[in-house]
């Protein structure tokens, strides 16, 4: 919930409450039911807030402790607030809200901020220190919520969104070309920095402290991901029913709201299971699905439509149900809001997010989703299968990285990128990325099948779920949306963690014994296996119906690849080869040309790539050229 912006002058200076008003009013759809504001001398804090937890103005930002002592605004949900609450009021603290922000603000008086470690739950808090004038930056485990800073030696400008730090009257917006690299890379960001020159992302499971001594950002990490300790003597039985219980309990945590609480049904598993739990405590759970115009697409795309299986659920469950149905003309009407709301553009097709959120809230402000259950419990097996036999750790990353290229190999960006550009970058900088996502691990080994397939999960979990978190906040928040996500429950990721590999891959051991000679393509096999997250198929088979279970999984994306072909092809054209594209400063015309010429003459599948450049355009558009 909610929308926060921070500015500290670090040289004293006050700062002016109609410059805060500005850069907050900038990010409003992120909190349209109140707003808040603190201004002291070189501090100045601003809130809007999207009602959730204790709708009345004793829940309204920014907050302070009893004492005076902390300054807080915050954006999200803590969803084990009430125990924290128990424990503060034990220890003598008193709460005049039922707001889980009140709790924050007590729990930095009794902790400091050793409390955020604390916490179960999405986060991204500002927190001021009245009497060490100090202000401290903290964001969640997983990285749920977004949280920018700027800092130029005498300033420190933080907020949820770009566009506030846009609006600081010293922020001049300029192109990272580092960024950019990494952008056409892996679709991705696996670094903290943005295309925006000077712009960074406070890293998940980060805190950090600024005070007027302060010469640059240190980050001071407190929580990872660790999958290289499993426990071996766990029996698949043991891991089906503590799944099962952690997840019912995940579910139920985070159902706490004060307004109405629905969820996305995509006719999948995780969504499946997340609303047969959520439906046993709303009577009359609202669920939302997105659909797409199918009458123009071909080939694997004609499965994408998802709504059938999501019907089915629905009134398995009983829920009201409401559905959207998209067509191949959305993107253009979409397309500029998308990434003016994404900013720092991230993975995948997004702009069906867009219409999801946009739908369920006109009905409720909290919904669910299940985000995450394919990044613990392995969900994409035909990318683990790639490098699961790989003979070294050398082999490992050449293998992976071969793989996680998304959009342009290191050997076409001379093609691709300006000289402009080319310039300013270093070919070689995204392959030294990628190895330090690995290398950040200490505990990673790189001898056996299971650690090649624990691997793929740290790095996934921390590459590509971040992206898809951060593209699903933004959309929804653009709508006045919570999203939540059980999957991504403290107690249920660190039991995920320990649950042995050959409990979530069905097939590992066969495929061990795999003779390529057996087969014109070993992937051909890759393709074949749907033995991904097979733990937790088991355990969701008290849940939802068995035609579910077993469902092929499918990603939640527009038919693009039909529809850049068909349908979309002059909108792709218009935009992008019309002799004047915005990012031509950037982006050599020639290559795109290329590009588009081999997607629509059925050559080359380049969906991802078009997306890309289709976004940058805009991007540039919207950011550079206003």
């Amino acid at each position: 919930m909610c929308g926060i912006v921070g500015v500290y002058n670090l040289d004293g200076k006050p700062f002016l409450l109609s410059n805060l008003v500005r850069m907050a009013e900038t990010i409003a759809h992120r909190g349209p039911d109140d707003e808040g504001y603190y201004v002291k001398d070189s501090i100045a804090l601003a809130h809007k807030r999207l009602s959730i937890l204790d709708t009345s103005p004793r829940g309204v930002q920014p907050m302070a402790s009893k004492d005076g002592k902390w300054i807080v605004v915050f954006n999200g949900c803590i969803y084990n607030y009430l125990e924290i609450k128990q424990e503060l009021k034990a220890k003598g603290h008193y709460f005049i809200s039922t707001a889980d922000t009140e709790v924050i603000a007590e729990g930095l008086s009794a902790y400091g901020p050793s409390i955020f470690e604390r916490f179960n739950g999405m986060f991204a808090i500002g927190a001021w220190n009245t009497e060490e004038k100090m202000l401290y930056l903290s964001r969640d485990r997983y990285g749920v919520k977004p949280l920018y800073y700027w800092f130029n030696g005498k300033t420190i400008v933080f907020a949820s969104e770009i566009k506030a730090i846009i609006a600081h009257p010293d922020f001049h917006v300029d192109i990272n070309y580092y960024a950019l690299n990494e952008y056409f890379t892996f679709q991705n960001q696996f670094t903290f920095q943005t295309l925006f020159k000077g712009v960074y992302m406070l890293p998940q499971a980060n805190t950090v402290h600024i005070d007027s001594k302060s010469k640059s950002i240190k980050h001071q990490a407190w929580w990872d991901y660790d999958f290289t300790s499993p426990d071996n003597n766990m029996s698949f039985e043991e891991a089906r029913e503590e799944t099962l219980r952690l997840f019912k309990q995940a579910v139920t945590r985070q159902m706490i709201a004060d307004v109405p609480v629905g969820a996305y049904l995509s006719g999948g598993m995780d969504s499946g299971s997340i609303v047969s739990i959520a439906s046993q405590h709303v009577p009359r759970l609202s669920t939302f699905t997105c659909g797409f115009d199918m009458s123009e697409v071909t080939g694997v795309e004609a499965n994408y439509d998802e709504r059938r299986d999501a019907e089915l659920l629905a009134n398995h469950f009983k829920t009201e149900h409401y559905e959207q149905v998209m067509n191949a003309g959305d993107i253009r009407w979409s397309l500029p809001k998308v990434v003016n709301h994404i900013e720092d553009l991230r993975v995948g097709m997004s702009y069906p997010n867009y219409y999801i959120s946009r739908l369920a809230s006109k009905f409720v402000k909290v919904s669910l989703q299940g985000t995450g259950g394919d990044e613990l419990y392995g969900g994409y097996p035909w990318r683990y299968y790639r490098v699961f036999d790989s003979i070294s750790q050398k082999d490992f990353f050449n293998q992976y990285y071969g793989f996680w290229q998304r959009l342009v190999a290191d050997d076409k960006k001379k093609e691709l990128f300006t000289q402009r550009v080319l310039s300013n970058i270093d070919l070689n900088e995204p392959r030294n990325i990628f190895e330090r996502v690995f290398t950040f691990n200490k505990k990673m080994k790189y001898d056996t099948p299971e650690e090649h397939i624990q691997n793929s999960l740290y790095f996934e979990i921390k590459t590509f779920l971040p992206g898809l978190l951060l593209v699903g906040d933004k959309l929804a928040m653009a709508n006045g949306l919570e999203e939540r996500f059980p999957f991504l429950d403290n107690d249920l990721v660190d039991f995920a963690m320990k649950i042995p590999v050959r409990h979530k891959l069905a097939n590992l051991e066969r495929m061990k014994k795999v003779d390529e000679n057996e087969f014109r393509d070993k992937r051909t096999i890759y393709k074949e296996f749907n033995d991904g997250k097979n733990v937790l198929r088991q355990a969701m088979q008290e849940l939802i119906p068995e035609k579910i279970v077993n469902r092929k999984k499918q990603g939640f994306s527009a038919p693009d690849e039909s529809w850049y072909r068909g349908e979309n092809a002059d909108y792709v054209k218009e935009l992008l080869l019309n002799g004047k594209t915005a990012s031509s400063e950037f982006i050599n015309p020639k290559y795109i040309q290329k590009i588009v010429d081999q997607h629509i003459n059925h050559k080359i599948n380049h969906r991802l790539l078009i997306w890309s450049l289709m976004n940058f355009e805009w991007w540039c558009k919207i950011f550079l050229n206003k």
